[in-house]
């Protein structure tokens, strides 16, 4: 059920996306991007962090990847995961397993450090993180300006793991996985599901 997402999947994914964006404070972003933008901003992204989608039945009922959070290289070792959820894949512990598995790879990746960002009045994410020993650490309040009004976000953080010093920058995803077999294999060694 879980996979990892191909440039194929983006219109669902967008579809996803999108009324979180016009319809919620899930996301700050005002305007759902073009599919061209949002295959631009895939790329960019999988070239170096995990993108995974929750497939049924041929439907993609979710997706979970990770960012950078930061561009400076003292940040290497820092990733910002997200996950969108379909409205009927809520509750049924799919957003739980995806991040089980984006988590994993984050880890054996080299990844230290998450930063969840959560808008304060999506009390759902607060728990979710919360409930995956996310940790709130800063409010930043009335920072983002949507639908008329001011928003605070609140700044959560998990560790993975701390090396003391590492000895190289966290290795990029498409190497870590290699081929849909192999993250199969990786899924299985998980022991997730």
């Amino acid at each position: 059920m879980i996979r990892p997402a191909l440039e194929a999947d983006l219109p669902a994914i967008l579809a996803i996306y999108g009324p979180y964006i016009l319809t919620s404070t899930a996301t700050f972003e005002y305007e759902v991007p073009t599919l061209s933008a949002f295959t631009d901003r895939f790329r960019g992204i999988t070239a170096q962090f995990p993108w995974l989608v929750w497939e049924e039945d041929g439907e993609i009922l979710g997706y979970a990847y990770a960012s950078a959070p930061y561009t400076r290289p003292a940040y290497a070792w820092c990733a910002e995961p997200s996950i969108y959820l379909r409205p009927e894949a809520r509750g049924r512990g799919i957003g739980t397993a995806l991040y089980a598995a984006l988590e994993e790879i984050l880890r054996t990746q080299g990844y230290q450090v998450l930063y969840a960002l959560v808008t304060q009045e999506n009390a759902a994410s607060l728990r979710f993180h919360e409930k995956l020993d996310y940790r709130k650490m800063v409010l930043f309040p009335d920072c983002g300006f949507k639908f008329g009004r001011w928003l605070g976000l609140i700044w959560l953080e998990k560790r993975l793991k701390i090396v003391e010093i590492p000895t190289s920058t966290p290795t990029p995803w498409p190497i870590i996985i290699g081929n849909e077999q192999n993250f199969g294999h990786f899924l299985d060694n998980l022991s997730l599901f």
